[in-house]
């Protein structure tokens, strides 16, 4: 009898844990609705195709502090690392995506959070590994903290062979 009870109140639980976590599901859903996009990791890109439109001079861009080119929007701002046009992104007036559709330059860096963007390939790109994108990153960070940015180390997996002959 013991069991049975243990059997109908462990089925009882899990239904109701179900259901909190659909509950749950749906309010994040709705809040990533809301925000318009999904949070979380996301991996950045070690090759784009689209880098052929850079700027040929990236070390002279404006600073991050500068406002919308076409709102004057002072926040959530990106550069064009095409014109080096400043404009807001698509969560203040849209400017830097209608840039994007109307001039296809496709890469961008967040004056945010110095990150790069590619709109035709609709992902992050890891600008401190990219070599055409290191000397933007490295002068943006300047600009943006006054000093150089920190060395990113990378670590190294080691294989150890033991099976090779000695």
């Amino acid at each position: 009898m013991a069991d049975k009870e243990k059997t109908v109140c462990d089925s009882s639980s899990s239904s109701s844990s179900r259901d909190k976590s659909k509950a749950e599901e749906e309010e994040e859903a709705a809040l990533m609705a809301l925000l318009g996009s999904e949070s979380g990791w996301v991996e950045a890109r070690t090759h784009c195709d689209h880098l052929d439109t850079l700027s040929s001079d990236l070390v002279h861009i404006p600073t991050p502090d500068t406002h919308c080119n076409r709102c004057h929007h002072p926040a959530e701002n990106w550069l064009c690392l095409s014109c080096k046009d400043v404009l807001c992104s698509r969560f203040i007036n849209k400017h830097m995506l209608d840039h994007y559709q109307q001039q296809n330059h496709s890469v961008a860096l967040s004056y945010s959070d110095l990150s790069v963007w590619c709109f035709s390939c609709n992902s992050y790109l890891d600008a401190q590994v990219m070599p055409p994108l290191r000397p933007v990153y490295e002068t943006a960070y300047i600009l943006k903290f006054g000093e150089a940015p920190p060395v990113r180390t990378v670590e190294f997996l080691q294989v150890d062979d033991s099976t090779s002959a000695n």
